[in-house]
Formats: structure tokens, C-alpha cells, sequence
């Protein structure tokens, strides 16, 4: 019922920078807030930010906060990831990710809160 497709990821060098789309397909009011997640290889899956899409609070894992800003542009029905600053650790794969669970004031950290996820956008920054 919900898709979820991201882009702009690619390869930079450390200290450069990206920004990565993620567009809302079908019944997009049914979800109520959006994740960033990453997984690097041999890693298990991380919670970079998130936003909530009415009221536009946002949560930044630790080892991003400063650095990642999370936006949203709730006509387009996108969510966007500036990523500033750039370490070879962010290398990972990233996804975009929706949830639909009412009981946030914050978007939930735990990927298993998400129900829709997209395919992903491989971010490699070299050193």
C-alpha cells in the first residue's frame, strides 16, 4: 500500500557531503512518521533520524548529531537526509523507512516500529 524510494547516495571522500531523498508512493497518510536507517557489512541495522510528519519533531543517533539534518517537504511527500561532514564510518547502506503506530511524540529509534521500507542508497566515503 505505501512504497518508499531512495536516492542520492554515492561515493565522497571524508569531510565531504550528501543529501538522500526518499519519496512517499500510495497511501501516504496512513503513516505518521519517517526514519533514516543504515547497515554497514557484518553490522547490524542502525537508527540515524527520524521525523515525525505532522508535527515535525525528529530524533539524531549519537554518532550523527551536528552533522545529519533531517527535513521534510510534506507536499512532495519526501523526507530528506543532509549529511554534512562526512567519515568513512557512515559508509553503509541507508534506507528510508515508515511507520504508522500513533503513540510517538518523537519518531521511534527501534527499526522494528517501522512497517514500509525502501530499497535503499549505498553511501561510501572514503578516507
Amino acid at each position: 500500500q505505501v512504497q518508499l524510494v531512495e536516492s542520492g547516495g554515492g561515493s565522497v571522500q571524508a569531510g565531504g557531503s550528501l543529501r538522500l531523498s526518499c519519496v512517499e508512493y500510495g497511501y501516504t497518510y496512513s503513516t505518521v512518521y519517517m526514519g533514516w536507517f543504515r547497515q554497514a557489512p557484518g553490522k547490524e541495522r542502525e537508527g540515524v533520524a527520524g521525523i515525525s510528519k505532522g508535527g515535525g519533531k525528529t530524533y539524531y543517533a549519537d554518532s550523527v548529531k551536528g552533522r545529519f539534518t533531517i527535513s521534510q517537504d510534506n507536499a512532495k511527500n519526501a523526507v530528506y537526509l543532509q549529511m554534512n561532514s562526512l567519515k568513512p564510518e557512515d559508509t553503509a547502506m541507508y534506507y528510508c523507512a515508515a511507520g504508522v503506530t500513533s503513540r510517538w511524540y518523537s519518531p521511534p529509534e527501534d527499526a522494528t516500529e517501522y512497517k514500509y521500507w525502501g530499497q535503499g542508497t549505498q553511501v561510501t566515503v572514503s578516507s
